[in-house]
C-alpha cells in the first residue's frame, strides 16, 4: 500500500489515515507493523464496499455513533469499520471474510 508522509492529513490526534487505498501519515510518525494491518483492513472493506458507499457508510454510521456516545473518539471508535480493524490488526494474516465488519454493528456496550 502507498504511503504518503504530509503535515496535514490525518486530522489532528490520529496518526494515520487510509483514503483511496492510500495511507496518509503526519510527518514524522512511524507506521508500525500494526497501523499498516489497520489500515489493510480498511482498505478491504472500502473494495468490498464499492468505495462510495464505505464512505458514506462511515460518514452515516460516526453520526449516529455520534449521538449515541456524544464523543467524537468514542463514536470514533465504535464504528464497525473501526472496531473490526482494532479488534484484529494484530493477527497475522487476517483472513477476513467478505462483510466481516457487519458482525460488529452491534453494540455490546
Amino acid at each position: 500500500m502507498r504511503v504518503i508522509e504530509n503535515k496535514y492529513l490525518p486530522p489532528a490526534g490520529y496518526g494515520a489515515i487510509m483514503l483511496f487505498g492510500v495511507i496518509f501519515v503526519r510527518t514524522g510518525v512511524k507506521l508500525s507493523p500494526r497501523t499498516i494491518r489497520h489500515e489493510e483492513i480498511h482498505k478491504r472493506q472500502m473494495i468490498e464496499m464499492l468505495v462510495l458507499f464505505f464512505y458514506l457508510w462511515y460518514g452515516i454510521e460516526w453520526l449516529i455513533r455520534l449521538i449515541q456516545y456524544r464523543n467524537r473518539k468514542e463514536a470514533y471508535r465504535n464504528i464497525s469499520f473501526e472496531r473490526e480493524a482494532y479488534a484484529n490488526d494484530e493477527l497475522t494474516p487476517y483472513d477476513r471474510t467478505v462483510f466481516a465488519w457487519t458482525k460488529y454493528l452491534k453494540n455490546n456496550d
